[in-house]
């Protein structure tokens, strides 16, 4: 099997290295303590095409591959783990939408994705529902030819700054088949939008939206009503190993700056890396998170290929996380004292990369999800 990347990946991702170095690394820390984004980031996202990626080119976009999206993921997240949120909503809901939309509506709600001018939001969580996601109480309302949205929504990344959003509603029954998808303005007078206050995470900007009769109509409604919640979970598992290769390449940075530091910095007469009580530990989470990337690249390169990537993608949602935090926690200890002070990364890398043991489905819907496909769901949970 081969493992690289082609000629054409690998210019792209030496390129988004340089851009990430340059634009996005310098401003990881500072957006943190601010507590936003900055609000041309969008738009320098989009000038490396890191918002069209996924969108086919007629409108703008990039077309990209799915291993090419996570490569671009993974190596933004080094910079920037938080500014790749903008990456990764883009390509899920330009998913969603290509998948379900017509071709009207794409050509009205895609370009603007692509060249970065708006910023999109999943607008699926509730209070009441989170990984339950089926049982949704926002409630889609029949007015006329269309619908009023009622309810709220939380937990919403970048809830704060985007303009637009896939949100999803009740327009029948219960479960499933009763979930309709929009796709919403988020400017509406009629929505108001409460921040929430994080541990990590701080610039994405993750809010709780009120919907107050907001008024939607067919050329809003993305396929056919009640498919809403079927098309989100076919895209949930292909950004599952997206998200993997976030929470990989933030541990790759953190991992590469402590073997730095333990080449560097001397204690007992040599470099700390001499001593294997700083070496093997790192060793070790470097074998880790070899592993998790390999199972998130996989589970893209299934799909690119056609072939069903539910186990690989939902074994990365769970593993690579974890593995990813138990990575960054081990490099802040190589640090010592000088990895406990807020100048130094790590402990920000820390809070964020926690995120994702939660956002996107817990490790327990992704294990879930796997035990039905190893044991059968008649024997599985």
């Amino acid at each position: 099997m081969h493992y690289g990347f082609d000629d054409d990946q690998e210019t792209f991702r030496q390129e988004l290295a340089t851009f990430a170095g340059k634009v996005l690394a310098p401003h990881y820390q500072p957006d943190d303590r601010a507590g936003r984004m900055r609000p041309q980031l969008p738009r320098e996202m989009a000038s490396v095409g890191l918002t069209g990626l996924r969108i086919p080119e007629r409108f703008g976009g990039q077309e990209a591959d799915a291993v090419t999206t996570g490569m671009a993921a993974e190596e933004i997240s080094r910079a920037d783990i938080n500014a790749c949120y903008i990456l990764l909503v883009a390509a899920l809901n330009s998913d969603i939408l290509v998948g379900n939309a017509s071709e009207e509506q794409l050509a009205r709600w895609l370009p603007p994705i692509a060249d970065g001018s708006a910023v999109s939001a999943l607008v699926l969580t509730e209070p009441e529902h989170g990984s339950d996601a089926a049982n949704l109480a926002l409630r889609a309302v029949p007015e006329g030819t269309g619908w009023r949205l009622v309810g709220e929504k939380t937990s919403i990344s970048m809830g704060m700054l985007a303009d637009t959003g896939v949100v999803f509603a009740r327009t029948g029954g219960p479960g499933a088949r009763g979930v309709s998808a929009f796709y919403v303005d988020l400017h509406d007078e009629r929505i108001a939008r409460t921040a929430l206050d994080d541990h990590g995470g701080r610039a994405i900007g993750r809010a709780s939206l009120h919907f107050d009769g907001v008024p939607v109509g067919r050329d809003e409604l993305i396929g056919q009503a009640g498919a809403g919640f079927v098309s989100v979970m076919q895209g949930f598992d292909y950004s599952r190993a997206v998200i993997g290769l976030m929470c990989v390449g933030i541990a790759e940075a953190a991992l590469d700056d402590a073997l730095e530091y333990a080449r560097t910095r001397e204690a007992f007469g040599g470099p700390i890396g001499r001593n294997q009580g700083v070496a093997f530990p790192l060793v070790e989470q470097a074998t880790r998170l070899a592993g998790a990337r390999h199972i998130c690249y996989e589970a893209l390169w299934r799909k690119d290929q056609g072939l069903d990537h539910s186990v690989a993608a939902n074994m990365a949602k769970w593993f690579a996380p974890k593995t990813a935090g138990e990575v960054v926690h081990q490099a802040l200890l190589t640090f010592g004292h000088a990895g406990w002070g807020s100048d130094s990364p790590q402990g920000q890398r820390l809070r964020d990369v926690m995120a994702f043991e939660i956002a996107d489905g817990t490790a327990q819907v992704a294990k879930l999800v796997v035990a039905r496909h190893l044991l059968g769901r008649k024997f599985a949970p």
